[in-house]
């Protein structure tokens, strides 16, 4: 038996969280969603509490943006913005369900002294489809998010920006096909990207983890982790068995309750950098 690699957490995170009161499945602009499906709210909170309990007991610190009505899928933080070392870039939502979700976010970041705000002229969803990889920007494409955001990422974090084509709908964001686990490390579910975004993954990550259809499918990928400690869906079991066997320490969660949007923990959780 190799021995596993002690990984280890490189500093306290803080992170965004909105509270799901209003979530709804009201209408569907991806695959797992289903109006006809019915929608459990107190579940959803209680679910979304333990997953903010999860990040506290981590040592890192969550911050809350209130809920506004009528924007069901505003628990899904990590679509609000993108931000890397203070700076914000604003998201431009595809559909125009969500698109009054930005607004909501900004204002959040002006009350919080945020002044290094740029508003993205680039339909964009946020950190789901940005990915800070430390030495770089990983930006997902081909369902939510335009390819031509590289070029403000670029200007705004002076950072290299690795752009990768999503081909599956099922994936729909970045963040439901990978997750960078450390600035070395990434897991990933290779069928959701096309050739060159394989290749590129493979050429810029040391280690990958290869993440299998069964634990793809109950969005296993849509994780956080902290360098040391992964916050997963406890769904994901192989997923889980690959994190402690490559030396992480796995924290299962479950949000089968928003899974119902096509959420998880990643895209309940915007990273405050």
């Amino acid at each position: 038996m190799t021995e596993t690699k002690r990984r280890e957490c490189t500093h306290a995170r803080t992170y965004l969280m909105c509270p799901p009161e209003h979530f709804a499945v009201e209408y569907a602009i991806n695959p797992w969603m289903n109006p006809d499906k019915p929608v459990d709210v107190e579940l959803a909170l209680t679910q979304w509490e333990r997953l903010r309990e999860a990040y506290q007991g981590l040592g890192h610190t969550v911050q809350v943006i209130r809920p506004e009505p009528g924007l069901p899928d505003m628990v899904f933080a990590a679509n609000g913005a993108t931000v890397i070392g203070g700076r914000v870039l604003s998201a431009q939502f595809k559909y125009p369900e969500r698109q009054p979700e930005s607004d909501a976010y900004l204002e959040w970041f002006r009350r919080h002294d945020y002044t290094r705000i740029r508003h993205s002229v680039v339909t964009n969803e946020g950190e789901g489809d940005i990915v800070f990889a430390g030495r770089a920007i990983l930006a997902g494409y081909g369902f939510r998010t335009d390819e031509a955001v590289r070029a403000e990422l670029a200007e705004l974090y002076g950072l290299p920006v690795i752009s990768l084509r999503l081909i599956d709908p099922r994936f729909y964001h970045l963040d439901t096909a990978l997750v960078v686990l450390d600035p070395d490390t990434v897991a990933y579910y290779p069928a959701a990207f096309d050739d060159a975004g394989k290749a590129a993954i493979a050429s810029h990550f040391a280690e990958l983890i290869e993440v299998k259809d069964e634990d793809a499918e109950v969005l296993g990928l849509n994780a956080i982790s902290d360098g040391r400690h992964v916050v997963v869906p406890e769904q994901a079991r192989g997923f889980i068995e690959q994190l402690t066997a490559a030396g992480f320490e796995p924290v299962g969660v479950d949000l089968s309750e928003l899974l119902k949007a096509g959420g998880g923990p990643k895209c309940c959780t915007l990273e405050l950098r």
